[in-house]
């Protein structure tokens, strides 16, 4: 049959599924992304661009729509393509809705089992909006308005959807009731005979050679920002530095921002907090990387005492899976979703997000007496394995799902 995978980064959270159907035998696949999304060989991909700039006037509850609508139409026309060139004809979409490409699809083919990623639903309340006081702005009623009309593709996805994926209980619980018996939550799933707790060897990062006699501190996020508690980290350091005089922190990320505001007058949220400590830290023993190849970014787990983690209630990193697979011992925040995978003193320990004094001294501690905790470390791979394994659990329930089995 031939299968159709709709993702902005294609492939996105789809490329195990996509390998799958591959090496499964017998079928067409084709994806379609915007015109800087990577794809992958099993694919054959059209790209699309965005046409046009939003036009004076939009009303601000319909910005986001706007260039959704857009994006759309640029989905439109590469499904022409494919169809022109391939005569594709899907019996299975996948489709993330987060930037309005769901849209044409089901008017394009309406036999068609749609499979909707439920990633995130926007919310004014119990969620990332107004989470964090500090760059927290009172929202009045036209501003949380603005808010929920960002949902106002993925409400249209879910309508014409058959089923929903979301990678967890908290993600599911944030969308509508409404729509919960569509969603089966199954997370995207880690490889457990790739993220493997091998012995440590030596790494090189950023011209810094790192040993299994160094005493490592790691903190990972796509970009360094509030959103997945850059600042937080940044303020325990002084402590951690103090009481650690030997540790060598690691921090991996980008300058850009993934999520939230970006930092105001054109600086980036690394320097400003950075700046903000500067002269309280030894900078040697500060490490910086915005990017490493997936090979290294595993070693540096293994290599890692233990692992800061960080979220506003929000989308789960991977890496903070990846790093318990690899038997890292991850501080991770007391929040959801953190707190449906790490639990207190069982598989990992958990800070409120802001106590930035909490945060010092459990990191210090558990920097301190590595010993004591390889209990939590192996049950950390445990429930990796135990719940998130991408060959024995959530693949094969993504394939159900897509499949319409379940």
């Amino acid at each position: 049959m031939d299968l159709l995978f709709v993702h902005n980064n294609c492939p996105g959270q789809f490329r195990h599924m996509i390998r799958h159907f591959h090496q499964e035998g017998g079928h067409r696949l084709f994806g379609i992304g915007a015109k800087t999304c990577p794809g992958m060989a099993e694919l054959t991909l059209a790209r699309y661009e965005v046409s046009g700039s939003p036009p004076a006037g939009v009303h601000s509850f319909a910005g986001r729509f706007e260039g959704e609508s857009r994006r759309a139409e640029g989905v439109g026309r590469a499904l022409g393509a494919l169809r022109q060139a391939h005569g594709i004809n899907p019996a299975i979409i996948v489709v993330h809705p987060g930037w309005g490409e769901n849209l044409p699809l089901r008017e394009a083919f309406p036999r068609a089992r749609i499979t909707t990623y439920c990633e995130f639903y926007y919310r004014t309340s119990g969620s990332d909006v107004g989470f964090d006081p500090e760059f927290a702005k009172p929202l009045g009623v036209l501003a949380k308005t603005r808010t929920v009309a960002k949902n106002a593709s993925t409400l249209l996805a879910l309508a014409q959807t058959d089923a929903g994926l979301s990678p967890t209980q908290w993600q599911k619980s944030q969308y509508p009731a409404l729509f919960h018996d569509l969603i089966t939550v199954v997370h995207e799933g880690v490889d457990t005979e790739v993220v493997v707790p091998t012995p440590a060897e030596p790494v090189e990062i950023a011209g810094h050679v790192l040993t299994p006699a160094d005493e490592i501190i790691t903190y990972v996020g796509r970009n360094l920002e509030p959103y997945r508690g850059y600042h937080i980290v940044m303020r325990a350091l002084p402590k951690i530095m103090r009481e650690r005089p030997h540790a060598k922190v690691v921090i991996v990320g980008a300058n850009g921002v993934s999520y939230g505001a970006a930092a105001p007058d054109g600086k980036s949220w690394k320097d400003i907090f950075l700046d903000e400590v500067r002269d309280q830290i030894d900078l040697s023993r500060v490490i910086y990387a915005e990017t490493l190849p997936y090979g290294l970014f595993l070693r540096l787990f293994r290599l890692s005492r233990v692992h800061m983690y960080l979220t506003y209630p929000f989308v789960l990193s991977w890496s903070m899976l990846e790093a318990m697979a690899s038997e890292c011992l991850v501080v991770g925040s007391a929040t959801p979703p953190v707190e449906e995978v790490l639990r207190h003193g069982a598989n990992g320990l958990l800070v409120p997000f802001f106590d930035v004094e909490a945060w010092a001294d459990t990191v210090v501690a558990a920097a301190a007496e590595p010993e004591r905790y390889r209990a939590l470390r192996k049950a950390a791979r445990r429930t990796v394995i135990e719940r998130y394994d991408l060959k024995t659990i959530c693949l094969p329930r993504q394939i159900e799902v897509v499949r319409g089995a379940l």
